[in-house]
């Protein structure tokens, strides 16, 4: 009876087993095979029965387990191997597993059969692998690291250190393992570390510096990384960056600049001194000249005098105007001018040295260049005097030519190209690179004849940038120096509102409805004019209340509202208009203060405002803020407001 519980225990384990059990004969062919198997290998029991066990085998492992079970099996009385395998199943997914085989024998000892446990073991394969590849993605990240990595426990003991930390110390990973990490960043730093970084991420700006056993610290920038297993805080990671170079060349700069910027400060302040006594020095000539009567030899030491003062004058404002370029002070005037005017301008004050020299002059330029233009006139014809009046003076026979022409343009904008062409001494190819720079001059030949502070150029450069251009030497085969700039002009007839208005829903023409709301009535004065003459239809209220009451009764395109206003200020009007109407009616809301401090406009902006302008307030800034409206509503696909 307890035979065949026994025997009822056995088959109910094979029945039920989640292992594959099977019965083997020696040439491959399965016997038994337990439902576990069948449904590891995903095959029916009669699929299964009609393959050889090692045609389920992995190529690639097959010729293995063959020669195991050959050598080991056949060879081992009583013997049992474990093997990993790989299986590919029905479906053709392969199957990792852990195989225990063992032989069973006749009477005589024969081999007759073989028993085979199949695990499967796929999910813990991936995973080994899995982790595998994060070990080594992790292990080659610390190896080729730019940066240092020292790896610590919770004593600040070092447990493992890449390459770029045993050059930064000058000692091997067999050096620094089991070191304390105090003998690299110093005892104090060590303390911190493990006791404060935790809860005082700033510990890391502390470790600054790297010792190397040499002696000598390196600078570094630090980050510290705690180490967590299970949620546990195991040790820590040090990673330190090398900024030493970094530094030398920070500290560089911030030399250069600041000796830049004490030599325009000293070029100004001395250039102020001396112009006061040299003014002295011309007037008292130039009344000499013309109040007293002085002998021919008085009047030619009188007339060397006044001379060598227009010259050191000329040089004086040569350097305070290069001094205010330097340091940005220098601003640019939009105003209408005649273009051509303004050449013939600079050509007429030029004309007389030229005539002594029995020079020609000429001025082209191209038919579809514009007669008037917005921009700064008074700096293009400093740059004209520079560039035509160094023609002149470096050329002895020939001529100066200027042309010019339209290089593009567009709706607002215009670039246009001059060439300043001479025919006199030109300019060496090797000392080309060289003439835009301050202070230099091209030889000691050209310093002897022609007095200069060879600034000349460096500021024309200076402005022609200003002006949103460059300038540049021409090498040419004849004789002879060619110069060549562009700057950028607004063109006279341009509007903000050009081909943008047409498509506003509620008003075809070229004018928009603006509402102002400034308390002050001298500002109101002043905005209202400029929107109406450019043709926009204006509304004026004085009061917070009165903007919103406006804004909700009647549509406007834009709303230009003052900050500072009785009962509701701008930022509380805004806010109101902005919850209160829908968003199709809302109009475009530009601030208008006095404030004109950093964080004003990030303040308004916040508050719901599109753009900000600061008091005082010229035409030009209000129509560019009308165009950049303008262009952003045409950003908006279905919008008929701005």
């Amino acid at each position: 009876m307890s035979t065949i519980k026994e025997d009822a225990i056995l088959q109910e384990v094979y029945r039920t087993a989640v292992f594959g059990i099977a019965l083997l004969a020696l040439d491959g062919t399965w016997i038994h095979a337990n439902p576990a198997i069948c449904r590891l290998m995903g095959y029916t029991e009669e699929e299964l029965m009609q393959q050889r066990f090692q045609d389920l085998i992995h190529p690639d492992d097959l010729e293995k387990d063959l020669m195991l079970f050959r050598n080991e099996l056949k060879q081992t009385t009583g013997a049992v191997i474990e093997t990993n395998t790989r299986y590919i199943r029905k479906n053709g997914d392969i199957m990792w597993a852990s195989v225990y085989a063992s032989v069973m024998s006749d009477a005589a000892g024969d081999p007759l059969s073989y028993i085979i446990q199949i695990h499967d073991n796929t999910k813990n394969k991936l995973a080994e692998t899995k982790l595998q590849e994060t070990i080594e993605r992790y292990t080659s990240l610390k190896r080729y690291n730019h940066d240092a990595v020292i790896s610590l426990d919770l004593e600040g003991s070092i447990i493992n250190v890449n390459t770029m930390a045993e050059k930064m110390t000058g000692c091997c990973v067999n050096e620094m393992a089991g070191e304390k990490i105090s003998r690299f960043i110093g005892e104090e730093s060590q303390r911190k570390l493990l006791t404060e970084s935790l809860t005082n991420p700033s510990i890391e700006k502390d470790i600054d510096r790297i010792y190397h056993k040499d002696g000598h610290a390196v600078e570094v920038l630090t980050s510290i990384a705690p180490i967590y297993v299970n949620g546990r805080n195991v040790g820590f990671y040090i990673i330190a960056k090398d900024v030493s170079e970094q530094k030398q060349l920070l500290l560089a700069k911030e030399l250069a600049e600041s000796t830049n910027k004490a030599k325009s400060e000293f070029l100004a302040v001395m250039s102020h001194e001396i112009r006061t006594p040299m003014n002295g020095v011309i007037g008292m000539t130039d009344l000499l000249e013309t109040t007293t009567n002085l002998d021919e030899e008085q009047s030619e030491y009188v007339k060397i005098i006044r001379q060598s003062g227009e010259t050191l004058l000329a040089i004086i404002n040569d350097i305070l105007d290069f001094s205010k370029v330097e340091s940005g002070k220098t601003e640019l005037q939009e105003e209408l001018f005649d273009i051509r005017k303004c050449v013939e301008e600079t050509y007429d004050v030029l004309s007389a040295k030229a005539h002594e020299k029995q020079l020609e002059m000429r001025f082209e330029v191209e038919d579809d260049v514009p007669m008037m233009l917005i921009g700064d006139a008074k700096r293009l014809k400093q740059i004209l005097m520079n560039l035509v009046g160094n023609a002149v003076k470096f050329t002895f026979a020939g001529g100066v030519t200027t042309r010019l022409r339209k290089m593009s343009e567009d709706k607002r904008k215009i670039k246009l190209e001059f060439k300043v062409q001479d025919t006199g001494i030109g300019i060496p190819a090797s000392k080309a690179e060289y003439i835009f720079e301050p202070f230099s001059q091209v030889n000691n030949f050209m310093t002897r004849d022609h007095e200069g502070t060879g600034l000349g150029l460096a500021i024309t450069r200076k402005l022609v940038e200003l002006m949103g251009g460059s300038i540049w030497f021409e090498q040419s085969d004849g004789p002879g120096a060619t110069f060549v700039f562009n700057v950028e002009m607004i063109r006279e007839n341009w509007s903000p509102h050009d081909d943008s208005i047409e498509e506003h829903d509620h008003n075809t023409s070229n004018s928009l409805r603006v509402l102002v709301a400034e308390d002050n009535e001298v500002n109101r004065i002043v905005l209202r004019k400029m929107l109406e003459s450019q043709g926009h239809l204006t509304t004026v209220v004085t009061n917070g209340k009165e903007v919103v009451q406006a804004a909700q009764e009647s549509y406007y395109d834009i709303i230009f509202m003052d900050i500072q206003m009785p009962g509701l200020n701008g930022f509380e009007a805004t806010r109101i208009i902005r919850r209160t109407l829908p968003k199709e009616r809302c109009p475009a809301i530009v601030a208008v203060t006095a404030n004109a401090l950093k964080g004003d406009r990030e303040s308004c902006l916040a508050a719901g405002m599109d753009e900000y302008i600061s008091k005082p307030i010229k035409t030009q800034t209000v129509m560019e803020v009308i165009e950049s409206l303008l262009l952003r509503r045409n950003t908006l696909k279905g919008s008929p407001h701005l």
